[in-house]
């Protein structure tokens, strides 16, 4: 049964001690405000893995930290296609965490824009590393 293509499957869900470790300290990370993007190129069996994180130190209430990583998901579901075909491309993958480091709550218009230029950011840097041009066929 395949997947329908704007869901967030637990297979494409980023997880395990080792995995996120490894992201973290050997991954290339920048800064689209709110949120500090930490991606690395890797081999695994999906083509992209991901996770958000909503630290408790900026948000104390769990319905905020919730929210925060529901809107993460919400934006990522939505903007991943470009994603997969660069990995498809290239036959790489790449892991991806997306950290809010802002202290505040914010509407679901101004983090929709914020996230998807990051997730553009990225593969336009994948793009560059790997010299694979960008499919228009969709």
């Amino acid at each position: 049964m395949e997947a329908h293509p704007f869901s967030f499957p637990k297979r494409e869900h980023l997880y395990g001690d080792t995995t996120v470790d490894r992201l973290h300290k050997k991954g290339k990370s920048f800064l689209a405000f709110p949120v500090k993007v930490t991606y690395l190129i890797t081999t695994d069996e999906q083509p992209v893995r991901c996770m958000m994180v909503a630290p408790k130190k900026r948000f104390k209430h769990a319905v905020d930290r919730n929210r925060v990583k529901r809107q993460l998901r919400e934006v990522y579901r939505h903007h991943k296609q470009e994603l997969i075909n660069w990995s498809i491309a290239t036959g790489k993958q790449v892991h991806i965490a997306m950290v809010c480091v802002s202290d505040k709550l914010l509407p679901q218009r101004v983090m929709e824009r914020k996230v998807s230029s990051a997730l553009t950011k990225i593969a336009e840097r994948l793009n560059e590393v790997h010299n694979v041009q960008p499919s228009n066929n969709e």
